[in-house]
């Protein structure tokens, strides 16, 4: 508790390695917070000073704690394609308003090895003309992987944008059974 008997805002994370290079994890006292790509020195540097500014307090490195132990059981799981599901809290303070909607009927409606296009999940959230709004919201998405904003793809065919880049869309779309394996 702080001075004034209020609970204070912790934040814990850690990096841990996978298949489509190390990814950041952030958890507060109410669940996974950040899922961060290609975790280098820089990204994570410059993700933990946002961390810091939008959550109130500097984010601590502590891969043992009770707040992570469990997401980095399942993310490791996910990769080793023993998990499907991802069965965290999660603390959606990083995101709000439509981008929260948006990201909460993908994370429950749409299955692994599925996908969905962008205006079909803006018409799921009742607002069918906002395809491009679904993909700022997949844009915005501060928990990747764990809410599946790359099982999101364009109505024609195409695999659409990825924050975390296309090659690691791809990875993902064929570690769920959506698109073969890469040759090489």
């Amino acid at each position: 508790m702080d001075s004034h008997g209020q609970n204070e805002q912790r934040v814990v994370w850690t990096v841990v390695g996978t298949d489509i290079g190390p990814l950041l994890l952030a958890a507060t006292q109410d669940g996974l917070v950040n899922v961060v790509f290609h975790a280098t020195d820089t990204v994570r540097d410059r993700t933990l000073d946002r961390l810091a500014s939008r959550l109130g307090t500097e984010p601590v490195e502590e891969p043992d704690s009770p707040l992570l132990t469990e997401a980095i059981r399942q993310v490791e799981a996910y990769f080793a394609g023993t998990r499907r599901d991802f069965d965290l809290p999660l603390d959606w303070s990083l995101i709000s308003g439509f981008n929260r909607q948006v990201l909460r009927e993908l994370a429950s409606g749409v299955p692994y090895g599925s996908v969905v296009g962008y205006g079909d999940l803006a018409g799921r959230v009742g607002q069918p003309r906002a395809a491009q709004a679904v993909g700022v919201a997949m844009g915005s998405n501060p928990l990747p992987v764990v809410v599946p904003c790359h099982r999101v793809v364009e109505s024609d065919g195409g695999i659409g944008g990825f924050g975390g880049g296309l090659e690691t869309k791809r990875k993902l779309l064929a570690l769920e059974g959506v698109l073969p394996e890469p040759l090489f």
